[in-house]
């Protein structure tokens, strides 16, 4: 019997539809691990519950290993969980399903790996289905993408830019004062009639705070390698995309007015090596490739420019790698260099890691190991992982600000968290009668302390811990009546335990709470404005003032710093609530990741006798 037309175009295009198939997915097979391979669909979540929480159940109680939590954007019930092979995906699956967490019980099967995005969306492309955003972004050339994507108020007047960042910080606190008057009826009435005071706002909401420099005041930028999609060269600049969305190519970032001019120097100087060398930058599509991203920090003080390269040593050889350091050293050795101002070249491999395990550490190259930028006439060593505000000019009116909303005099000790190098509380070390700090980055503690040292800053001591872990040692170390918080977290704010120390030791009566993302701090504002309970016995904060800071111009980023107060507390506490709130889990040391230094271990036992 012979093949009808029909047949044969029948099997073809099943042939063509299955091969297709087969590409979207051949991503899986790749050497590389993709959390795609070994995923879960956690269902049946319950209504309130924090990642961290999730991440606590899952690797803590239940002994699993997760390697990444995704939670869909349309979904608050469900979640994807990823692990590093099969065993570990079946062992969480029998441990999951039909496990009764916050009263809901939940579901765990085998979640199908998504398509490769980038051939997804190629696919698309080729049949014609693409969405109608895509065909807006095709009249839009290169740098108009690019600009959208990095800097989305780049065709605002700065003027109206300012005013379109007050709105959005308006109506973020907003639904602060919102959340408050849901959940305690009891101050209902004196919220009302606050807001009929601040225009709204049961509190001061002071005018946005314009940047003194709104083009080239970024200090760090991270800039990907890539193959720009109009030249086909190997580029380093800024994705256009991110890979979910099926865009990998790289643009160049001439057109830009946030970056400096020299750092864009320093730029072209390390691509004019990537083109020169025979490595082709990474390819996030099949893992090969080596060149990764080029990190440019540049002093805006003496302007000195360190570089961080990261690359994928892939399959080189010990030797080869010294050959390529060798070629490097004596590329950033030119004149060309040396009038860029670039004084120190680090290098980082990215090799896979397992869960758990520490990232790579950038290795020095030559040059100089530090970098020094000043705020408010305090000089600050800077290295390559720390944390330093990226306007430094904006800084400067950021922590000024602070400083004035905190009140402090030389009674008052300044308990930093999250201090990061020390910036703000060496600047706030001049108003105050002591600092002490807290942060989780060993290294950022090492520059904090050589930051007090430069300065002759000896009313500051700096301590490596978990926020939530060293809290209850530290205040304890600070003795005296007058104790003034002064919280600087990341963008995703302060762990809740954190915020229950604070809550709980009742001699911090101001504290000041800087936020890079001030929609993601709410959560944070709510819990310390709570009504008192059985584990957050101290009497609540509640804000005072606040002031938007623009250290991003150009951008739809704004800082906040709030002015919290503690309101009076009229229930009677015994003499062990007095003290700070040390539970058997915080009983414990708060020691740093360099086990050289001494001075980094801090004992709560022996905290709490010397105080």
């Amino acid at each position: 019997m012979t093949e009808t037309n029909d047949t044969k175009h029948e099997i073809e295009t099943e042939s063509t539809e299955n091969t297709a198939l087969k590409e979207e997915y051949a991503y899986l097979d790749r050497g590389g691990f993709s959390s795609e391979k070994f995923k879960i669909e956690l269902r049946g979540l319950p209504k309130f519950y924090g990642i961290a929480e999730l991440k606590k159940l899952m690797n803590q109680k239940l002994g699993l290993n997760t390697s990444k939590i995704k939670r869909p954007k349309n979904g608050s019930h469900w979640l994807f969980a990823c692990f590093q092979n099969e065993e570990e995906r079946l062992k969480a699956i029998t441990a999951l399903n039909g496990f009764s967490w916050k009263g809901k019980k939940l579901i765990a099967e085998v979640a199908k790996p998504a398509p490769d995005p980038l051939v997804r969306k190629r696919k698309l492309e080729e049949e014609g289905t693409g969405s109608d955003k895509k065909g807006v972004e095709d009249n839009k050339s290169q740098e108009e993408r690019l600009k959208d994507a990095t800097i989305p108020y780049w065709n605002i007047p700065y003027e109206e830019q300012l005013k379109l960042k007050e709105k959005e910080i308006r109506n973020i606190l907003m639904k602060y004062d919102n959340e408050i008057w849901k959940i305690n009826k009891e101050r209902r009435d004196e919220i009302e009639a606050k807001r009929k005071l601040h225009n709204g706002l049961s509190f001061d909401l002071k005018p946005i705070v314009p940047s003194p420099v709104t083009e080239g005041y970024r200090n760090k930028c991270e800039f990907t390698v890539g193959i720009d999609d109009e030249t086909k060269k190997p580029t380093v600049g800024f994705r256009l995309g991110s890979y979910v969305t099926g865009t990998v190519g790289v643009a160049p970032i001439q057109s830009l007015n946030h970056i400096s001019e020299q750092t864009k120097k320093a730029v072209l100087i390390f691509q004019e090596f990537v083109r020169r060398s025979n490595l082709a930058p990474f390819s996030p599509a099949d893992y090969s490739g080596y060149w990764r991203y080029l990190t440019v920090r540049h002093s805006k003080f003496n302007g000195d420019i360190m570089l961080i390269i990261a690359l994928h040593p892939q399959n080189l050889t010990t030797d080869e790698l010294e050959k390529l350091k060798t070629d490097l050293k004596e590329h950033f050795s030119s004149e060309e260099s040396t009038a860029c101002g670039i004084k120190s070249i680090c290098y980082e491999l990215i090799i896979k890691k397992r869960v758990g395990e520490d990232g790579p550490k950038p290795i020095h190259l030559m040059g100089s190991t530090h970098i020094i930028d000043v705020i408010l006439g305090r000089q600050f060593r800077i290295s390559p992982e720390a944390f330093f505000q990226v306007n430094t000019a904006g800084a400067e009116i950021l922590y000024q600000n602070a400083i004035d909303l905190s009140q402090t005099t030389n009674d008052s000790t300044v308990i930093d968290i999250c201090c990061g190098t020390g910036t703000i509380g060496l600047c706030f070390a001049k108003h105050c009668g002591r600092v002490l700090g807290v942060e989780l980055v060993a290294e950022a503690v090492r520059d904090a302390r050589a930051n007090a040292e430069l300065n002759a800053a000896d009313n500051c001591e700096f301590f490596c811990g978990r926020a939530e872990d060293a809290l209850p040692s530290v205040m304890a170390r600070a003795g005296g009546e007058q104790l003034v918080a002064l919280l600087d977290p990341p963008r995703a704010g302060l762990h809740m335990r954190a915020i229950t120390q604070l809550r709980n030791t009742k001699k911090v009566k101001r504290l000041i709470y800087i936020s890079c993302s001030p929609a993601s701090a709410v959560k944070n504002f709510v819990d310390l404005a709570r009504a008192s309970s059985k584990t957050l016995r101290g009497a609540p904060f509640t804000p005072v003032r606040a002031v938007p800071v623009d250290m991003f111009p150009n951008t739809k980023h704004v800082e906040l710093v709030v002015l919290f107060e503690r309101e009076s507390d009229t229930t009677q506490k015994s003499p062990d609530e007095e003290n700070v709130n040390i539970t058997m889990e915080d009983n414990k040391e708060i020691k740093s990741e360099d086990p050289q230094n001494s001075e980094a271990v801090v004992d709560v036992n022996m905290v709490n006798n010397e105080t």
